[in-house]
């Protein structure tokens, strides 16, 4: 019985440390944009970029 008395204020410090940090999070803008890491994941550019002058198709060609 004696441990409660440690137990409940214990349980109640956590749960204002949880909340806090939780208000903290929303204020400073964790939860804005929860989409938009996962599209610009899926948008992912796979071709090589080109210079101006072509050398990277002329490269290509040599090694094939």
């Amino acid at each position: 019985m004696e441990i409660l008395y440690i137990l409940i204020p214990l349980s109640v410090v956590l749960v204002f440390l949880i909340g806090v940090v939780f208000w903290w999070s929303v204020r400073s803008g964790q939860f804005d944009d929860l989409e938009g890491p996962a599209y610009r994941v899926l948008m992912d550019d796979d071709k090589p970029k080109s210079d101006s002058t072509g050398e990277a198709g002329r490269k290509k060609d040599e090694k094939t």
